[in-house]
């Protein structure tokens, strides 16, 4: 879709042939319009012969001067709210657009139907019944196509999902949808870039905006991690496809409502590392990608009885117990470790323990020969 805004490359031609209609149409209606003047006011007060061939010539030619010199005012008034429809039609839904369009049809073909109706209980006053015919109809069809466009884009038509079967068919993949956790937790970076998670990346226009506030935030931890999610957007749009997309549900108010909206929408996976995102997703039925599950779900396994070397760095939670961790991040609590901080020992697997925060493996220490 062409954009009239300022900032447009092509502006300048399409502003260059709009100018041209313009002036075809409001010269031509300017001089007809002063040719009207003159036969229904001028001539009935003009005695002599001279005025009238001069009112006769002049009169359309100032009507036609008038309509041109009005056309750049009109032109700046037309492109202006073709923009504002162009940018409130950029918010609206795949879904509400085509719902929308229908019910605008439906709104002019029920004006329409309505028209002879009305032609009819009014033409019994002759010409000014006509002329009030006219105008009742150009505001019916006008209230008519209003109601069925709201109507309409209230109803959604649901073509999100069914366009993804064959977008997936032709190798683009399923749309994933990212919120704000994932791109500040940053490992989704490194997940795209091993081909684990393919398809067109979106990244809704809300999104990018609560990333920069909190990048501009006076709380020196929050700026950080959001200037870190910054960069990691950068490295992403040099890895795969990424759509910022501009839809903003308005008649939602939190950002994890949207982000489900906007899901089910363009039939796309949300991926996250938000624990209660996740939970409304699943009730809403939006497929979710949950990175931290994805990590849990690839540590690895241990068996009691395995023997693993482990650097024993800070107490635990009872005055005996020592902790260290995995490469993966995996917490190991160490029996009896409390005396060995700060040494690397040899450690045989007691246990496993799989909770909401993560995976945790008990340990004792190896009997030294």
């Amino acid at each position: 879709m062409a954009r009239f805004s300022p900032a447009d490359p092509g502006r300048g031609v399409a502003t260059a042939v709009l100018r041209l209609v313009f002036a075809a149409i409001f010269g031509t209606t300017g001089f007809l319009l002063g040719r009207e003047a003159y036969v229904h006011l001028f001539s009935l007060h003009l005695d002599s012969q001279l005025a009238q061939y001069a009112f006769v010539i002049g009169a359309p030619v100032i009507g036609a001067i008038v309509g041109v010199l009005i056309v750049p005012l009109v032109q700046v008034l037309f492109e202006t709210e073709l923009y504002a429809v162009e940018r409130a039609i950029d918010r609206l839904a795949p879904g509400e657009l085509v719902g929308g369009a229908v019910g605008l049809v439906t709104g002019l073909v029920i004006a329409f139907l309505i028209k002879s109706i009305l032609f009819e209980f009014v033409a019994f006053a002759g010409p000014t019944g006509g002329y009030i015919a006219i105008a009742l109809y150009l505001v019916l069809s006008i209230f008519a196509a209003f109601l069925g466009a709201r109507v309409g884009a209230k109803q959604r038509v649901a073509i999100g999902r069914i366009a993804t079967p064959a977008a997936t068919a032709a190798g683009g993949g399923e749309p994933k949808l990212l919120d704000t956790s994932v791109i500040i937790d940053g490992r989704v970076l490194d997940i795209v870039r091993t081909g684990f998670l393919e398809g067109p990346l979106l990244l809704p226009r809300f999104v990018l905006r609560e990333l920069q506030l909190i990048a501009d935030s006076a709380d020196s931890l929050k700026r950080t991690r959001g200037r870190r999610g910054l960069e990691v957007l950068s490295a992403l749009q040099q890895s795969t496809p990424l759509e910022i997309v501009e839809r903003d549900p308005e008649d939602v108010a939190q950002v994890d409502a949207k982000l489900v909206r906007l899901a089910q929408e363009r039939g796309a996976k949300l991926v996250t590392n938000d624990y209660n995102l996740n939970r409304v997703a699943h009730v809403e039925g939006v497929a979710v990608l949950n990175i931290n599950e994805l990590a849990n779900a690839v540590k690895t396994v241990l068996l009691p009885g395995e023997e693993l070397r482990v650097a024993v760095i800070r107490e635990g939670r009872e005055t005996h117990q020592g902790v260290g961790y995995l490469d993966d991040g995996t917490m190991i609590v160490i029996e009896n470790g409390r005396r060995l901080i700060g040494e690397t020992v040899d450690v045989a697997v007691t246990r496993e323990l799989q909770t909401n925060a993560g995976r945790m493996i008990f340990a004792k220490p190896k009997l030294r020969a």
